[in-house]
């Protein structure tokens, strides 16, 4: 049996204290809010995990070094644009060597950093690592088998990891790529704002099956150029990834897509979805770093130009259609 400090009581923080309370192991959930702590505490019960109970053996605290004492790992699950914050928050209580595995998906606005960097940044003592993969909270929570992939600089960091996670339901694979997979689970959310909005404006199965596969070609281009490893973008963090985000229901960035598809602005589907949607700041971070990369990505340029442009949702839709005539991938060659 492990000690593990969860630190953010979301949906996810609080779906993985509970697989990982299952796995045997002596779970602690962490929230920045006293009234969420109180709720929490209360009902054993997350507003958006449907009845699923958080089992009795983890500790609900508002205390942060209470959380990260004595914890053989340590799980940052805060939304991208508080990982900075929170990991600062953290420094003075984190041990020299501790692991820190980060689930949140995104890019930091501005500085175009990977999550793993901002905590490496904040926490230079911690042993940071990423996990990863097709995992909705509410599916995990309820026990459905899943497959995600923990990725380290170290093998034995990234087996740790594995270790305390797999379980019968939870499958955890190991890889060094913590780059491409931290930019899979960011850029795809991007795509899958694209396919909400398509399926926002009535568009069908062929409209969602084109943004997938174009929508991981130019996550793939961005993400090699970037030392990313091909592979990664065809695996578990790359494609899988997004298949599941644009067809779910269960993902914000969908549902949020949808909304903007029937009108709704940027600002009124955040409202509507009432969760963080990561897509809508990652669009902007994956914008700028294609300009930086000089790497074509035409669906991100587009979803930019409707959530902070005002450019209709039809338009941009168009637009994708009736660009210049081109080869599917430039890289095979005639043989006549």
């Amino acid at each position: 049996m492990a000690k593990i400090g969860v630190i953010g009581s979301g949906t996810w923080g609080t779906a993985l204290a509970v697989l990982l309370s299952g796995n045997g192991h002596q779970a602690e959930l962490w929230s920045a809010v006293p009234a969420e702590v109180e709720a929490l505490t209360a009902t054993r019960r997350h507003p958006n995990l449907g009845d699923t109970p958080i089992p009795e053996n983890i500790r609900i605290t508002g205390d942060l070094q209470e959380a990260m004492e004595e914890k053989e790992l340590l799980v940052l699950s805060v939304p991208s644009v508080y990982v900075r914050e929170t990991a600062g928050k953290m420094a003075p209580f984190l041990k020299k060597g501790q692991v820190v595995t980060n689930v949140a998906k995104g890019i930091e606005d501005g500085s175009l950093k990977t999550l793993s960097e901002v905590i490496e940044e904040e926490l230079p003592a911690a042993c940071v690592t990423v996990l990863s993969g097709p995992s909705h909270a509410e599916e995990v929570s309820r026990g459905l088998p899943t497959t995600c992939v923990a990725g380290a600089h170290k093998k034995e960091d990234a087996e740790l990891v594995q270790s305390l996670f797999m379980s019968r339901v939870f499958r955890v694979y190991t890889s060094p790529d913590m780059l491409g997979i931290e930019l899979g689970g960011a850029l795809k959310n991007v795509i899958a704002l694209a396919a909400g909005i398509a399926d926002g404006l009535g568009c069908g199965d062929n409209t969602k099956a084109a943004l997938i596969t174009r929508g991981i070609a130019e996550i793939t281009r961005l993400g090699t150029v970037m030392g990313g490893r091909p592979e990664t973008f065809s695996g578990l963090t790359g494609i899988g990834d997004l298949i599941v985000t644009c067809a779910s229901m269960h993902s914000r960035n969908r549902r949020a897509g949808i909304l903007i598809g029937k009108g709704y602005t940027m600002e009124e589907a955040m409202k509507e979805v009432n969760m963080v949607v990561e897509g809508v700041y990652s669009a902007r971070a994956a914008r700028a770093l294609s300009e930086k990369y000089q790497v074509s990505m035409p669906i991100v340029e587009q979803v930019n130009q409707v959530l902070f442009e005002g450019k209709s949702a039809k338009d941009a839709l168009y637009e994708l259609m009736l660009r210049d005539r081109r080869m599917e991938n430039s890289d095979l060659v005639w043989k006549a």
